[in-house]
């Protein structure tokens, strides 16, 4: 999960039909052990749209290079979001300058294929996250004919199922949003004060299914208040508000959320104090873990956790650095911090031997976008530098995914909302 930046983006038109006669060669013989796809909203044209870089990781070396058909279109303007479903064979991308999710199957050899474009229901989607057989979207205003950045109104969350299917190409079908009532997703509201606009910044849906957090903040205050909003996910997707709808606290400028592959415990760092809130989950409801909050470096964007070791990773924007923990009981002790490219604003962990840790920096170099890539030690948790890193993206990196190489089923890893 992470924060969002305003971006410009680039688009090139590919044919989903080439897909059929996709190569079936394995990428770098035996050594590729994941494809990380890295969205970046200023594309090296003069179109305005957005690209997607794919890369592979070595195993050995760690080293990240693209393919040779890198980059693809993002289908729109201003990617900010990825999202791979379990079988990891689709990626889902949220356009925000065109309210759109573009589908893209995912062929053997990394390459991306454009299937179908949806519609967001609000204005200015910004998180994504897909668990089972429902995307959630984030918007940043409810579709109402009133808002837009002059008139500003609160944020909302919407359901899309997802019906998997055994087509060749394996392309998956989104479905039309999950219906509320009358309305197609669920505002974002305070009850005690239904008319402050609340601005979201980032979901997380627990691996568990039962359950998904959005951060957000007040922005009809003067200091911003931050809370974490929570669902319980019903069958088809349906959505109810726990705590009574009343959101969790969540310090002054929530900007990004992860949990526990166990659903045990869920993190939030806050941009403003420059800190990691963590949670202990029960029945939904969160609470505070003894400790929290948990120092981090400056202008924290994005949180991961390692789904297999008991590491927790935080990109710090303004240091431009990643900060290591280590988890005893979701308690969070410091391990060290590591520099990356400018302003990381994404990281995710390689889902195939989760080894590999990996940033998108926003800024980079100052003339391209970069990303990081770092060996992490499964027992010690701490990081170093992957064999010729940084690696150059297109300009103003955002958001990235990943799946594991020549393998289907195995569930992905990666900070992107």
């Amino acid at each position: 999960m992470r924060m969002k930046f305003n971006k410009s983006s680039q688009l090139l038109l590919v044919s989903a039909a080439s897909l059929l006669v996709a190569s079936l060669v394995t990428a770098c013989g035996t050594l590729t052990v994941d494809f990380v796809f890295v969205a970046s909203s200023k594309a090296a044209g003069a179109n305005n749209y957005g690209e997607i870089d794919v890369f592979e990781i070595n195993s050995e070396s760690g080293q990240m290079r693209q393919i040779s058909t890198s980059p693809f279109p993002s289908g729109g303007r201003d990617p900010v979001a990825e999202a791979v479903p379990s079988d990891n064979n689709n990626l889902y991308v949220v356009n925000q300058d065109d309210n759109t999710i573009v589908q893209f199957v995912i062929g053997n050899d990394g390459k991306l294929y454009p299937q179908n474009t949806v519609n967001t229901p609000g204005i200015y989607p910004l998180a994504v996250a897909v668990n089972g057989t429902n995307l959630f979207v984030v918007d940043t205003y409810q579709p109402l004919p009133s808002c837009s950045t002059a008139a500003p109104c609160s944020g909302s969350v919407a359901v899309f199922p997802i019906t998997p299917t055994s087509s060749t190409p394996p392309s998956d079908v989104l479905g039309t949003p999950v219906a509320n009532g009358s309305l197609n997703y669920w505002p974002l509201s305070l009850p005690a004060r239904p008319n402050d606009v609340i601005v979201p910044t980032a979901i997380d849906a627990l691996k568990s299914g039962a359950d998904i957090y959005i951060t957000a903040y007040d922005s009809s205050v003067t200091l911003n208040v931050g809370y974490v909003f929570g669902f319980s996910v019903g069958s088809g997707g349906a959505l109810t508000p726990l705590n009574g709808g009343a959101p969790f606290p969540a310090g002054n400028y929530p900007s990004a959320i992860a949990s526990d592959p166990s659903s045990t415990y869920v993190y939030v760092t806050d941009f403003t104090n420059g800190n990691v809130l963590g949670y202990s989950v029960a029945s939904g409801l969160l609470t505070p873990l003894a400790g929290s909050p948990f120092p981090a470096g400056d202008r924290p964007a994005a949180i991961v956790v390692d789904p297999a070791y008991p590491f927790v990773y935080v990109a710090n924007s303004l240091d431009s650095t990643v900060t290591a923990y280590s988890s005893s009981n979701g308690a969070l002790t410091s391990l060290g911090t590591y520099s990356t490219g400018t302003q990381p604003v994404a990281l995710g962990i390689d889902p195939s031997t989760n080894h590999f840790l990996f940033t998108a920096n926003y800024l980079g170099n100052g003339v391209v976008g970069t990303v990081s890539g770092f060996e992490l030690n499964p027992t010690a948790g701490t990081l170093v530098n992957s064999q010729n890193s940084p690696y150059i993206s297109n300009a103003q990196p955002t958001a990235v995914a990943a799946i594991p190489h020549g393998s289907s089923g195995k569930s992905s890893s990666g900070s992107s909302q």
